[in-house]
């Protein structure tokens, strides 16, 4: 994934300088990969992966999603077994609180979707992006992203996620700020009041 964004964007991104990962739900789009970086961070780079997600999700990270490829161990001679510990060092992510990460201030909220999820505030010095995680709409989270100078929102298909039409009934000026992320593959070809986010952009201030 680094290896794309890198390419789409110009913006040499290499996992080695990746610090920190926050997880916001387990379904596999938001999730898949974090195998393939455990073993590198553990075999190539002698590291854990510092990990930070909300309480619900770390409780069920290794058991229903990571255990059975990274518990059992071949050392060449025979079989070990390995913990969750031996590959990160797990970190709570506070809902409607501030956490500190690196030089980022986060804020979490929990969004209304199949799986515990959770919605991001960043902020680094004056500026605040905002991630609206997968969700149904919901009036109270548009309140909490409001305040971002940038809002990546999600919208899709079923009723755990936001439907467009709803979204294009917001304020000219909360639109305008909005990018839309996890639409299906042909929504880019409809007329859109809120502009679709793609692979490759890089958003500056």
């Amino acid at each position: 994934v680094l290896a794309s964004i890198s390419k789409e964007s110009g913006l040499d991104l290499r996992l080695e300088e990746v610090d920190s990962f926050i997880i916001t739900h387990l379904h596999g789009d938001h999730v898949n990969g974090l195998e393939s970086v455990s073993f590198y961070r553990r075999f190539r780079e002698s590291r854990k992966v510092d990990l930070w997600a909300q309480e619900k999700v770390l409780e069920d990270l290794w058991p229903k999603r990571l255990q059975v490829a990274l518990e059992p161990m071949f050392n060449g001679e025979g079989w070990g077994s390995n913990t969750c510990e031996d590959y990160f060092n797990f970190n709570t992510l506070a809902i409607e609180e501030t956490t500190r990460i690196g030089p980022f201030t986060v804020e979490a909220y929990l969004t209304l979707h199949h799986l515990p999820a959770t919605a991001l505030k960043i902020s680094a010095g004056d500026k605040t992006v905002g991630y609206s995680c997968d969700t149904r709409f919901d009036p109270q989270l548009i309140e909490f992203l409001s305040a971002a100078d940038l809002i990546f929102h999600e919208t899709n298909v079923g009723p755990g996620h936001s439907d467009y039409d709803q979204l294009k009934a917001l304020p000219a000026d909360t639109r305008g700020k909005m990018r839309l992320v996890h639409y299906q593959d042909d929504f880019v070809e409809n007329p859109s009041e809120i502009r679709c986010a793609q692979q490759g952009e890089v958003y500056t201030w």
